[in-house]
């Protein structure tokens, strides 16, 4: 008789628990949630919706001719969130992948007046302002935000190699004689870098602006910032 007794008990109880319980589950697997939890949320890299960027510190300051030969700083970026990248015109090599993947990214945000581009160019003995607004009009770039720089040859690799750690550099033995970072780098409106984490909780410190991934992560941190 006792026996009966428990397991009558132990039976509402499950009965309670299945209840309460199998709901939430349910719902979780229809969010695609049920693998999430705080262990593996620390694990999982990339972003959030309103997470925290990291900051990494003060980008470079900067001051060259944009395509209408008018004086462009970082002073005139501040206030906005934007994207730079080190370029040359008549590379043959990754510069039209990177031109495709910033047109992507100039679309998504298109509008936006706290957002902007720049391109600085590697080759600027031939990438005149005269040059620049002429491949700026072939990509069909639409943004009064989007600059494309040139000025002082070395002041431009200095500030590439030394100032935003961008590699770019000349090679005769390479098709179009320079070699540059593929990378793009994102800076917040008080003129920082600014970056996602990795699966290992490393800062990226830059996106790959030949890959997919690389523009979607980007696209999703200027979001990010374009809110703070």
């Amino acid at each position: 008789m006792f026996k009966n007794k428990s397991y009558i008990g132990i039976s509402f109880i499950i009965l309670i628990f299945g209840i309460y319980a199998v709901p939430k589950i349910i719902s979780r697997i229809q969010n695609n949630e049920i693998v999430q939890g705080d262990r593996l949320d620390l694990v999982t890299g990339g972003n959030k919706e309103g997470e925290k960027l990291t900051k990494i510190g003060p980008a470079p300051k900067f001051e060259l001719l944009n395509q209408n030969n008018i004086k462009i700083s970082n002073e005139t970026y501040l206030g906005k969130v934007y994207v730079l990248e080190f370029f040359f015109t008549t590379c043959p090599s990754i510069c039209p992948k990177m031109n495709q993947s910033m047109l992507l990214i100039e679309k998504k945000f298109f509008g936006n007046p706290n957002f902007g581009i720049v391109s600085i160019t590697i080759d600027p003995s031939h990438d005149t302002p005269a040059v620049l607004e002429a491949h700026l009009e072939l990509l069909g770039v639409k943004s009064s935000n989007w600059n494309f720089l040139t000025g002082d040859r070395e002041y431009i690799f200095n500030l590439a190699n030394k100032g935003f750690n961008l590699y770019a550099g000349e090679n005769s033995n390479v098709k179009g004689g320079f070699e540059h970072s593929g990378l793009f780098a994102l800076v917040d409106k008080n003129g920082n870098f600014r970056c996602r984490k990795d699966d290992f909780g490393n800062p990226i410190l830059y996106y790959d602006g030949l890959e997919k991934k690389g523009v979607r992560d980007i696209q999703q941190d200027i979001a990010i910032l374009l809110k703070e």
